[in-house]
């Protein structure tokens, strides 16, 4: 007698083996996960325009480059979210850093650690491709300079497994990203003198002072990596 099989655990069965088989295994890791971070941006950026048209009255009063760059921050935001919340499970809760371990913390990596790595890369790669198309109205210079100086950091990490827990920790301050973008959120939709962009603007204070700590340990982390001994130099 054949037992029935359940359709919903089937497909449950098939996706971890997908995942496990294909998207964490290390050769396909860099390429699936970059091509995961483009696909996660493309989504957020459409699931943002679509509510946004469906529940905020005021999105069709904005101008074509306005709706833009309010897209653009929702994508934005989205992709802080992520990696902030990676980022604290890895550094904190994933015991990967753990000083139980062996080995140098800075050369550890594993598969989940370098798929989130890609899956920022392929933020980075979206980003900086919409910057420079709609160049200079979503950013300057400036922009260009800190996404490609991410960009070749987050990779050169990926790829080598060195430095994972410094990209992360320094990842981790993306946690200031979704009150810049609200600012602007507000600020678009003429809530400048609204009690939500006061509280916002000191969230945004204590936010940023919170995250000032993991900036303090990085010039450690960076001599640990390349073994240097700097104190002989002062």
């Amino acid at each position: 007698m054949e037992v029935p099989v359940d359709p919903v655990m089937a497909y449950k069965y098939k996706a971890e083996l997908l995942v496990k088989d294909y998207l964490l295994a290390d050769s396909y890791v860099p390429y699936a996960a970059v091509l995961v971070g483009i696909l996660m941006c493309k989504l957020a950026y459409d699931f943002t325009r679509f509510v946004s048209s469906f529940h905020y009255k005021g999105y069709a009063s904005l101008t074509k480059m306005q709706k833009v760059e309010w897209n653009n921050r929702g994508m934005s935001t989205v992709h802080a979210i992520f990696i902030t919340v990676m980022s604290v499970y890895l550094v904190f809760f994933s015991g990967l850093f753990s000083d139980n371990l062996d080995g140098p913390v800075t050369s550890r990596s594993s598969s989940l650690s370098s798929f989130t790595l890609g899956v920022s890369i392929g933020y980075f790669i979206t980003d900086i491709a919409m910057i420079y198309w709609f160049y200079p109205s979503l950013g300057g210079l400036e922009y260009v300079i800190h996404h490609i100086l991410s960009l070749m950091s987050t990779v050169y990490s990926m790829l080598s497994g060195e430095a994972h827990v410094y990209i992360y920790m320094g990842l981790i301050t993306e946690t200031t990203t979704p009150g810049i973008n609200l600012r602007w959120f507000l600020d678009a939709a003429g809530m400048k003198n609204s009690k939500a962009y006061l509280v916002n603007g000191a969230a945004m204070v204590v936010t940023w002072l919170v995250n000032t700590g993991p900036k303090h340990i990085s010039f450690d982390l960076v001599a640990s990596i390349y073994h240097m001994d700097f104190d002989r130099f002062f």
